[in-house]
Parts: structure tokens; C-alpha cells; sequence
């Protein structure tokens, strides 16, 4: 027989360290499982070879999981030089091998040719949808679709190790930067080629590796241990300006109802609101006068949290 498994309304983020070998839905279906959620998310894949920070949200929690997605990443990676795979990392066939006579110098002058904003074209194994398949789909088919080039942002390259082909560098950059593409990029300019090896998250928004837990982990803990890993749902947003509303406004913001925050005058833009219980309320949009419109509430029938953002 049989036996349906329970499901359980917990809300929060998880700081998962993704290990590598196993793809980022693989990770958030372990991790769905071993806290019973009803519902889970997370914030943007890590590839397969790769490992490091990958942030989960639970219930309420993937209400608010846009913005950590669209939030800046850092990475760790290492390149080899003069070696092309078909993936861009590891996990493809070798394409082309060539020569490498490239100094640190040479090195730092290709890397800061990236710095800024620029156009990268996302490589086709990736987890971008086209016609509603994902494009490695269409890459191990042997199909190649056309991309469109997108703009990115790459605030900082730091080259930490070099030993002649192999280059180990920190990045810190916009979401949708494809880290593969850059390290392919760089090894054109060279001459050589490259590819990547290793691939590390060390950061996504306000969220440091440092922070994370293993799968092991969770696996060994019980229920009560895995819920005090759990962050609250605000710390998504918790760059946001925090305001606080009274019983009244929340009433009337729930229903949909446009309300004016004489507290408010001076901020515009998108806040987090709390309620008179200390309740994170949800996402407000502010505009002139204090003019407050709801944009994303959390569930109001959840009890007060015990630890929200301040």
C-alpha cells in the first residue's frame, strides 16, 4: 500500500550548497522532500559540474524568489587555457587544442576587456527556453537555434592564480551572466581558447557561500533542526527600506484598495511593509505623496514571524 506523503506549509529560504554531479532541480527536490513542503523554488540554476550557494525558497517564500534571481552573483572559477569543449566546460567533447603562450600580464589585459557592460550571447547548453524546450535540448540534438545577445554587467574580474594554462578567477556580476561564455570569450581574445573546470557561487544578493548547508546536513538532521536552518521570507528583500503599516492601511491594502501613508511622503519606489503585529506584510510600491499600492503580499491567515528582518 501505498502511503500519500504529508505536505507541510513551511515558508522560508534555505542557503543550500549545491555539491556538484547533481542539477540544481535535483538539489531543490531533495530538499522539498526532506522538509515536506508544499512548495518550492529556487533562484537560479547552478550547472550540473558546478557547485556553491544556491538559495531555496520555501512556500511563501517563492513569492519574493524574482528578486534574488535578478540580484547580482559572485563566482570562483577556473579556466584552462588552449582547450575548447563543446559545453565550455568539463562535461563536452574537446573541440580544438592549441599552443598556450600567454602571460599574466596577457591575461589581465583580456580579462579587463570584460569589465563593464557588455553583450554576451548565451551558449546553447543552457537552461533557456526556446519554443518551450530547453536549448541543451536542442544542443545534444544537434540543432543549433539562434540567440539573441543580451546585455551584461561584470563589475570586477580578479585573477587570484595563474600557472600558465590554468587561470583561477573571483567574479562578480549581473544575473544571466553565463560564467562558461565569459571564460570561452576570454580564451578568444587570447588566441588559445579555454574552457571552464571548476565553478563555485560564492554569492548571490546580500547571500554569502559561507552561510550555506550541505544536503548532508539535512539529511542527518530532523524535522526540528532542518526548520532552524531556515531563514525568513523578508531576507529575500531585506535591501529594501522597511516601512510599517497600521491595522487600518493593511486592511485596506489587502483588499486591493489604493492607500495614502502620510509616513511615507518622502520614499518612493519599492518597500517592505510590516504590520502592526510585526508581521513582514509583503511588497508595497510607493509613489508621490505617499501613494501606496500592494505589489506582492504574503499570505495573511500565516502567524506573526519570530525573526523578521529589521
Amino acid at each position: 500500500m501505498q502511503f500519500k506523503r504529508i505536505k507541510r506549509a513551511v515558508n522560508g529560504v534555505l542557503l543550500l550548497d549545491k555539491p556538484a554531479g547533481i542539477t540544481s532541480n535535483a538539489a531543490l527536490q531533495i530538499a522539498k522532500r526532506l522538509f515536506q513542503a508544499e512548495k518550492a523554488g529556487h533562484t537560479g540554476t547552478l550547472d550540473p559540474f558546478a557547485h556553491g550557494l544556491l538559495p531555496l525558497c520555501l512556500g511563501e517564500a517563492t513569492k519574493f524568489s524574482q528578486y534574488l534571481l535578478d540580484a547580482d552573483k559572485a563566482y570562483r572559477a577556473v579556466m584552462r587555457l588552449g582547450v575548447t569543449t563543446t559545453t565550455g566546460d568539463p562535461e563536452g567533447e574537446v573541440l580544438d587544442t592549441r599552443p598556450v603562450n600567454v602571460t599574466p600580464a596577457d591575461l589581465n589585459a583580456a580579462i579587463a576587456r570584460f569589465i563593464g557592460t557588455t553583450e554576451q550571447t548565451p551558449p546553447m547548453y543552457s537552461a533557456l527556453k526556446h519554443q518551450g524546450r530547453p536549448l541543451y535540448e536542442y544542443a545534444r540534438a544537434g540543432i543549433e537555434i539562434a540567440r539573441k545577445s543580451r546585455h551584461i554587467h561584470i563589475r570586477a574580474i580578479d585573477l587570484c592564480a595563474f600557472d600558465g594554462t590554468r587561470a583561477t578567477i573571483n567574479v562578480r556580476c549581473s544575473a544571466g551572466t553565463y560564467i562558461r561564455t565569459l571564460a570561452e570569450d576570454i580564451g578568444r581574445v587570447l588566441g588559445c581558447g579555454a574552457h571552464l573546470t571548476a565553478l563555485a557561487r560564492t554569492a548571490s544578493g546580500g547571500f554569502q557561500l559561507d552561510q550555506a548547508v550541505s544536503l548532508a546536513l539535512l539529511e542527518n538532521s530532523d524535522m526540528a533542526a532542518r526548520d532552524q536552518l531556515l531563514l525568513p521570507v523578508d531576507s529575500l528583500v531585506a535591501y529594501l527600506p522597511r516601512i510599517e503599516l497600521n491595522g487600518a492601511e493593511s486592511a485596506a491594502l489587502l483588499k486591493g484598495q489604493r492607500q495614502t501613508l502620510a509616513a511615507c511622503t518622502q520614499l518612493a519606489g519599492l518597500v517592505r511593509a510590516y504590520d502592526c503585529q510585526q508581521r513582514f506584510f509583503g511588497l508595497v510600491e510607493l509613489h508621490a505623496n505617499g501613494l501606496a499600492i500592494a505589489r506582492r503580499l504574503m499570505n495573511s491567515n500565516l502567524s506573526p514571524m519570530q525573526n523578521p528582518v529589521q
